[in-house]
């Protein structure tokens, strides 16, 4: 069985940062692997540790710049990298789902993988839209939000959990090939040892355009426009009493009245 996992190299901010027209102002960044991914790829390594996996190959559409942060997974125990990019892609504000559906599944095509793992969101765009959309444009089955997953996958079929709204969770079974979209928890996600880290740098890690996976590079041209970016204002109706417990119980105590609040 191969894995394949969608990676993303996230932006990380200073908690002290300026916006610089439609974008944080490149002093106040800096690079990581993608929170939800690094469960996703937990979850895949633990699948081959325990035989059901042969291969983990990771999927990422980034610059070369990003090559760094694609070693950790390869430090972690994924196989070998895939990374995208083209120059049709420089400059693009927003790469929208569509885009990244048909980028990710031109490597699908080529990877023919029998299980795709993918975070349910980036820490950045927080689209949690794209494990769902690639399975609808390759017509897998799929499963989002996964908080668990049986490593047996017996028969072809993996028995799932998923998160819905309200605190309700679901278990499901969906069959082979399929998309599965992680949620965190569900797993703790290991450090990379020192050993792996060395192990990463001899792992292939293959740079493809547009052109070699077959895309065209009019899927770039989204249909959507950044148009503005600002920090919102924060809001807060909390009450907030200086003093010792002695001084300031007695305001509480009279706010809970107020409230309608007893004993």
């Amino acid at each position: 069985m191969k894995i394949l996992v969608t990676v993303a190299e996230v932006a990380t901010v200073d908690d002290e940062f300026e916006i610089d027209g439609t974008e944080i102002a490149d002093q106040y960044l800096n690079a990581d692997l993608n929170e939800w991914d690094d469960y996703a790829i937990e979850e895949a390594v633990q699948l081959q540790e325990g035989g059901v996996a042969d291969e983990v190959v990771t999927v990422t559409i980034g610059p070369e710049d990003a090559e760094q942060t694609i070693r950790q997974a390869l430090a972690k125990g994924a196989d070998r990298a895939i990374r995208v990019w083209d120059e049709s892609l420089e400059g693009v504000d927003l790469l929208d789902v569509r885009a990244k559906t048909e980028i990710l599944k031109a490597v699908v095509a080529e990877e023919e993988p029998d299980l795709i793992l993918s975070g349910v969101q980036t820490g950045d765009d927080s689209w949690m839209a794209t494990g769902v959309s690639l399975a609808e444009s390759l017509d897998f089955q799929w499963s989002a939000v996964v908080n668990d997953l049986d490593h047996d996958l017996e028969d072809g079929t993996a028995s799932v959990r998923r998160e819905l709204e309200g605190g309700v969770e679901e278990l499901s079974e969906v069959d082979l090939p399929a998309v599965l979209t992680i949620q965190t928890g569900i797993n703790e996600p290991r450090y990379a040892s020192l050993r792996g880290i060395r192990q990463a740098q001899r792992k292939p890690l293959d740079a493809k355009t547009l052109d070699d996976i077959a895309v065209d590079a009019g899927v770039v041209e989204g249909s959507l426009e950044l148009t503005d970016m600002y920090e919102p204002e924060s809001e807060s109706d909390a009450t907030v009493w200086e003093g010792s417990a002695e001084e300031t119980a007695g305001e509480l105590a009279e706010m809970l009245r107020e409230k309608g609040v007893t004993a």
